[in-house]
């Protein structure tokens, strides 16, 4: 079993109830899920990084990201555990400051300076950190991630950010 970062957009009235019943909003994600396998991101009400979450967190962490994008930034009151620890979510605002931060990187921006060895080290997800290459893993998944933040932002949606 693989662990994978999974992201909903939500209007600023789901939000509201998501906040009240988080339990409605994974019941959405999953009708969702589906769906969105062949959706492009900008157009995708859901996404997922898949098990890239990790190195992604360890990159923009370092890279002094003003919004936290893989795990959320507020906790659902009282939401169960939806994998590997309760939903968080981001903010309409911040999901704008997410996506603008997110236009002006590059990928290689992101790995410039980075040691595959270093990944090894700090014990990243997946351990896959046997060689200089292993760094391109989530260049595939970066790109989209970005479109689907743009996207959320230009509609004005809030994002919610789990792992499972």
């Amino acid at each position: 079993m693989s662990m994978n970062g999974q992201y909903l957009r939500v209007t600023p009235g789901e939000l509201a109830r998501v906040v009240e019943d988080p339990e409605w909003v994974l019941d959405l994600a999953d009708e969702d899920e589906d769906e969105d396998d062949e959706t492009a991101p900008a157009e995708a009400r859901h996404f997922t990084t898949h098990q890239t979450w990790n190195l992604l967190d360890f990159l923009l962490k370092r890279s002094l990201f003003p919004v936290d994008i893989v795990y959320g930034e507020v906790p659902l009151p009282e939401a169960d555990d939806w994998g590997y620890g309760p939903p968080r979510y981001v903010t309409a605002d911040r999901v704008r400051l997410a996506a603008d931060a997110l236009t002006g990187m590059t990928y290689d921006q992101l790995i410039r300076g980075v040691d595959h060895s270093g990944l090894a080290a700090a014990e990243i997800y997946p351990q896959i950190w046997d060689s200089p290459t292993s760094l391109d893993w989530a260049r595939d998944l970066f790109v989209p991630l970005t479109e689907f933040f743009r996207a959320a932002a230009s509609d004005g949606h809030a994002v919610v950010i789990w792992l499972d």
